[in-house]
């Protein structure tokens, strides 16, 4: 079904003009992602992860979003069958926003928010069309065992009456997630498999805060990976059942392609599918933060495809900044003086970012039909025939 663009007038009320504009931008939308929707059938699951920035509290000044944003976020998600949503805040007023316009065979699934230093009250969600995925009721939110906690480096600056006579001190913690890694049990046709939503620390680009994020990136696919030896070999002593597989995606704040960090999330046995590694998908300054690393158990596994959906071609464009110069902020709100932006362009190409994000959707296509190989293993008289 298509979305429920029904809501469009009620929703711009008053303003003609705005909700022309918007069906306008939808029409684009919708004919550059026609191909990635053709892509959609009973034999392949769209999985994408999308950090939709800070959705949507307006803690950071530059909001809230526009009506039309909210179309354009819900016209992309659409475009997937199963999407995980990281930077959902804790009023879930935007979420439940876009899932009207999604329609009535659209569901979530959401973690509850993150307390606490780094955790910045988010939650992590997993958005899903249920005539392709169903939810196989399991779910979790990740917690490390004593023996692989994360270890971090924290300072202790003593008081400041005692400064001058007190050195500054440094001390070894051992820490959990700053934001918990949400795990959910899935399954699309024939493909059964556990997916895991992480947003992991950022900090800064060096030293003690960067270990910290090789620590999270390297704990989380080190506790997958010991839970799937361990199945594996409970279900070679049985001689029966079939192993898990493992997707992980998500906001990993990986720098790049050769980096520390993208060597922590390929251990243990973890691949970046060929068609979205390194620099196949990104354009020229896009990120490599967003990934998506699987460990599959069954050799039937294949993806199909992938790719990462540029979010500013058709709306919020670069030629855009007349038609809202006159709702952008005066002055760029942001409180690092190195990022400033200090021209209206500069500040428009921030503010889009809290219409729709700083990062871009990133999805592959997984082959989840495998009649063929079942009823051919049963035809050519195979005993071991892997079940559904």
């Amino acid at each position: 079904m298509s979305n429920m663009y029904a809501g469009i007038r009620r929703d711009f009320g008053d303003d003609a003009a705005g909700a022309r504009h918007c069906a306008d931008r939808l029409l684009k939308m919708r004919a550059r992602l026609e191909p990635l929707r053709q892509r959609k059938g009973d034999a392949s699951l769209l999985l994408a992860t999308w950090n939709i920035r800070d959705f949507d509290s307006n803690k950071f000044g530059f909001g809230p979003r526009r009506t039309e944003s909210f179309y354009y976020i819900a016209e992309i998600l659409s475009a997937f069958d199963l999407i995980a949503v990281q930077e959902v805040n804790e009023d879930m007023e935007a979420l439940d926003r876009v899932m009207r316009i999604l329609g009535r065979e659209w569901t979530y699934i959401a973690t509850d928010i993150t307390e606490g230093d780094g955790g910045n009250g988010e939650r992590m969600a997993f958005v899903y069309n249920t005539e392709k995925v169903f939810f196989r009721r399991i779910a979790g939110e990740i917690v490390l065992p004593d023996g692989q906690l994360i270890v971090a480096e924290k300072t202790i600056k003593p008081p400041k009456d005692m400064a001058a006579a007190t050195p500054v001190t440094k001390e070894e913690k051992h820490l959990q997630f700053a934001r918990s890694p949400f795990l959910v049990a899935f399954q699309s046709g024939w493909f059964q498999f556990s997916l895991c939503t992480a947003h992991l620390y950022y900090g800064a680009a060096s030293g003690p805060a960067l270990k910290r994020r090789i620590g999270e990136i390297a704990s989380l696919v080190k506790f997958f990976a010991d839970r799937q030896d361990r199945a594996s070999a409970r279900a070679a002593e049985r001689q029966r059942g079939t192993v898990e597989n493992y997707i992980v995606l998500g906001d990993f704040n990986v720098v790049s392609p050769e980096h520390e960090t993208m060597q922590a999330l390929k251990s243990e046995g973890f691949v970046v599918p060929p068609e979205i590694d390194g620099k196949k998908v990104r354009k020229l300054g896009q990120h490599f933060y967003d990934q998506i690393a699987v460990r599959m158990k069954d050799d039937r596994f294949k993806v199909l495809g992938g790719g990462m959906v540029d979010i500013f071609e058709d709306v919020f464009t670069d030629a855009d900044l007349a038609l809202y110069a006159d709702v952008l902020p005066k002055k760029d709100l942001d409180k690092d003086s190195k990022s400033k932006a200090k021209t209206p362009e500069a500040i428009y190409k921030k503010w889009r970012t809290w219409q729709m994000s700083d990062h871009h959707p990133l999805w592959i296509e997984i082959a989840t039909d495998f009649s063929e190989q079942y009823l051919g293993a049963i035809a050519g008289g195979k005993a071991d025939v892997p079940k559904p």
